[in-house]
């Protein structure tokens, strides 16, 4: 007898549902394409149910004392802890990351639930006395109301660990959507949540694509949309809330280089590169794809194919260096940008479409790739892979490198190999580019920072997590007060709007 596939529930108003949809979706391991279990796309109606449940939440939820708050992510961060090793393999079997690289995923999420715990400190108002005769100002930083998320798939854990505790420990209620691709992991950390104290309503989650996304950016109770994933649908869901009054932050592509210098530490320079560059199979919006080779840094091309070559692939569950695509579609993409790349005229320095893994045959697999004497124009450098393929280019000079990336219109992250100050120093004043590392392939910054991305890679001013995201979940209200004495509540009336 089979077993019955389980389905992923959605969480509305503290309870797990399950969906009344009519349409459902696979979650594939992409290590072995079994079927993990089913989630739905919701209804309108639970999406409304969601939202209500968030908004009738918030009327308690906003008053909660800030100290209650806080107290509910230190225990959120300590259940994540305990639950490290069970989180991790969770997500291997539905993303396919190794299980090194999922205790990452995981982790730098929790990094923000313990800052979250720190709401205290981080959402102070200001205080002037007497900015006129009697007359005092003072700022608070109030709670919107009800916020959504909307997270990509190649990071269930770290990505909504990005949004709702820090919206969440700030005073608003959350309506969460996790990439219908792998909401396993998600689904887990949100149980955690509730475990740690979360009420009922403060958040809620569901499941979708396209009509739930468009659902919570026209949802007139939502009052701001934070985003991670592709261009192409962060643009959509910037365009769409802001036009519907929202607040909205979209964190999205890139095409992240890293330059070389000749003088660089050759072999720490090269394990960077290639570790950034393949790390979780090229499926990171701050992997390194492109490295910019200055000089006689040219020469080192055979030194890192040589490096990619020592590279394991294989079914994340099994710790190798890379594992499989999250998908057969995303496979065959890369593959087909690997051949044009060919095609209009790169160099194939390393092959990894014909990679075969013993007893994952059917494993969504590539391995590392390097084309040299890629240019701007060709599909390889203007589109993102979000493949393990490294794109390489020449430069005569820094100067010259710097163009190349300037010229680029993403500007998530970058990255200088080299052992000069001076050279480090010019770099990151004169590259524009949100995220700079020296030394640092890629530079996310830790949460006491927010993320910051710029150009096409970003829409919205603020970014997430840090000082920032504390600013994008708050209305600054300012409230200008006088007190008389009674004897002195007589006096003249004033007709300009001048306080003396």
């Amino acid at each position: 007898m089979t077993q019955a596939v389980p389905r992923v529930k959605l969480l509305i108003g503290g309870e797990f549902v399950e969906s009344r949809s009519q349409e459902w979706r696979d979650i594939v391991n992409p290590a072995t394409q079994e079927i993990l279990a089913r989630v739905p796309m919701a209804t309108a109606d639970e999406v409304g149910a969601a939202v209500a449940a968030a908004k009738e939440a918030f009327k308690t939820w906003k008053k909660t004392p800030i100290g209650a708050r806080a107290r509910i992510f230190l225990k959120y961060q300590q259940l994540i802890r305990d639950n490290m090793k069970e989180l991790a393999a969770l997500l291997t079997a539905e993303q396919g990351k190794t299980l090194a690289d999922a205790e990452g995923d995981i982790f730098r999420g929790l990094e923000v639930v313990e800052h979250a715990a720190n709401i205290g400190s981080l959402q102070l108002g200001e205080y002037a006395e007497n900015v006129a005769g009697s007359v005092d100002t003072y700022t608070v930083m109030q709670p919107l109301g009800v916020c959504a998320g909307i997270t990509p798939f190649n990071f269930p854990a770290m990505i909504p660990l990005w949004m709702f505790p820090m919206a969440i420990a700030t005073g608003n209620t959350f309506v969460l959507k996790p990439s219908e691709q792998d909401p396993m992991v998600t689904m887990r950390l949100v149980e955690l949540a509730l475990e740690a104290g979360i009420p009922k309503g403060v958040l809620n989650v569901v499941h979708g694509g396209e009509h739930v996304v468009n659902a919570l950016c026209d949802h007139p109770d939502i009052k701001a949309v934070s985003f991670v994933g592709s261009t192409k649908v962060g643009t959509h869901v910037y365009n769409r809330a802001s036009l519907n009054g929202k607040r909205a932050q979209c964190m999205m592509g890139a095409k992240n280089h890293a330059i070389v210098l000749p003088d660089a530490n050759k072999e720490q320079a090269l394990n960077q590169l290639a570790g950034a560059a393949f790390g979780a199979a090229g499926q990171r919006c701050m992997a390194l794809t492109v490295a910019v080779l200055v000089g006689e840094a040219q020469s080192w091309i055979p030194d890192l194919a040589a490096k990619a070559r020592t590279l394991k692939v294989g079914a994340g569950k099994d710790n190798p260096d890379l594992g499989p695509l999250i998908s057969r579609a995303a496979r065959d993409r890369v593959a087909t940008l690997i051949a044009k790349g060919v095609e209009q005229g790169a160099k194939l320095e390393l092959d990894g479409r014909d990679v075969v893994v013993p007893g994952f045959e059917n494993g969504n697999f590539v391995g590392p790739t390097i084309l040299s004497g890629v240019k701007p124009g060709m599909a390889v450098y203007d589109q993102e892979i979000f493949g393990p393929v490294l794109c390489l280019m020449a430069a005569d000079t820094l100067d010259e490198a710097i163009d190349i990336i300037n010229a680029n219109p993403n500007g998530n992250g970058t990255a200088l190999f080299t052992q000069s100050g001076a050279a480090a120093r010019r770099f990151q004043e004169d590259i524009d580019v949100g995220q700079v590392g020296i030394n640092v392939p890629i530079p996310v910054p830790v949460p006491l920072f927010s993320f910051t991305g710029s150009r096409a890679s970003k829409l919205g001013d603020l970014g997430p997590y840090g000082k920032q995201v504390v600013l994008f979940y708050t209305q600054t209200k300012t409230v200008t007060s006088r007190w008389f004495d009674d004897e002195a509540s007589q006096g003249k009336v004033h007709t300009t709007i001048s306080l003396r």
